[in-house]
């Protein structure tokens, strides 16, 4: 069984691990905006000019009080984080440097807004630091980059 265990493709084990992160931090991102609404699939529910909810804002002023940090900014930063990090996870761009902001966002969270969900967090911090130790498999733009950069001949 072990030896079936280890046959488990690294590719299917990233591209669930992108897949899932990314709808986690999309789905909390939508939560942040108004006007722009997209289902986790990509169907458009609602399209329009986003911008910052006024709940958004307010929960940054609340409930999750970043220090050193203005909560309008937080809440913008957060936003655009959530939404351009699973989105280059998702196609396989930039992805070890995507989960990177994703690991330094959840450590964020488990840290200064819920410091008593390690569960739900460590098990994030997991797959994000499997993606950035072993990258986003062959399903991913980085992938293709990569083996095209390797079948260059090099001009030098």
């Amino acid at each position: 069984m072990i030896a079936r265990f280890e046959r488990i493709p690294h590719g299917a084990i990233a591209l669930l691990a992108r897949v899932s992160i990314a709808t986690t931090f999309w789905l909390s991102g939508q939560t942040k905006i108004e006007g722009l609404v997209l289902d986790p699939i990509g169907r458009t529910a609602e399209l329009g000019v986003p911008r910052m909810s006024e709940n958004a804002v307010e929960l940054f002023r609340n409930e999750y009080a970043l220090p050193l940090i203005p909560p309008e900014l937080a809440a913008v930063t957060a936003a655009v984080a959530e939404h351009l990090f699973p989105l280059l996870l998702l196609v396989g761009l930039a992805s070890r440097f995507s989960a990177l902001a994703l690991l330094v966002m959840t450590l964020v969270i488990q840290v200064f807004v819920y410091p008593s969900a390690f569960a739900t967090h460590g098990l994030w911090a997991a797959a994000l630091l499997y993606l950035i130790a072993r990258g986003p498999g062959a399903v991913s733009l980085d992938h293709l980059i990569a083996r095209r950069a390797r079948a260059r001949p090099r001009a030098w």
